[in-house]
């Protein structure tokens, strides 16, 4: 996936522009959360974007590789910075299906990421406002712009219905 472009729609104002980016990159994101559900993941999926184009995506690999860090977000920072040759990631937004955890979140304020789109809260362990908002903690040297709820009910359903089936096992 790494370096395909997609466009989104440009004959409309800014704000519906970045909606519509928006609502997109978190569909595709979502797509990608369900595969990691399909392979007994946490459902879970991160997508780096820099100019309406995908950098890295990843999805949840805990149980896989048997990696208490293997979360999305931190496997998209890694290609990343492998894909870029950085570790300053200006002029992207982070995807993520789930709030970002504490770990998540120290790894996106050092990364610079500057933007931050998540679809549902994590009551448990959500950093990005339900517990702790470690992204905009004015002590922190960045603070990142957030948008939340964005397709958060496809979201929540996945999450929902993942945990329902493990119950069942």
């Amino acid at each position: 996936m790494l370096g395909k472009k997609y466009k989104a729609k440009t004959n409309c104002s800014p704000i519906t522009h970045n909606l519509n980016r928006d609502f997109f990159w978190m569909g595709q994101a979502i797509e990608l959360a369900g595969q990691a559900g399909e392979k007994g993941e946490v459902p879970v999926a991160a997508m780096l974007i820099r100019e309406n184009t995908l950098i890295a995506a990843a999805h949840n690999l805990r149980e896989q590789h048997g990696n208490p860090i293997a979360h999305a977000e931190m496997l998209a920072i890694q290609a990343a910075a492998e894909e870029i040759g950085n570790w300053r990631f200006v002029d992207t937004t982070l995807y993520v299906t789930l709030e970002p955890c504490s770990m998540c979140a120290g790894a996106i304020v050092l990364a610079r990421i500057p933007r931050v789109v998540y679809a549902t809260t994590d009551p448990k362990s959500g950093a990005a406002g339900t517990l702790y908002n470690i992204l905009q903690d004015e002590r922190l040297n960045h603070r990142v712009e957030l948008v939340s709820g964005v397709l958060a009910e496809e979201s929540s359903a996945l999450l929902k219905s993942f945990f329902q089936q493990r119950r069942r096992k």
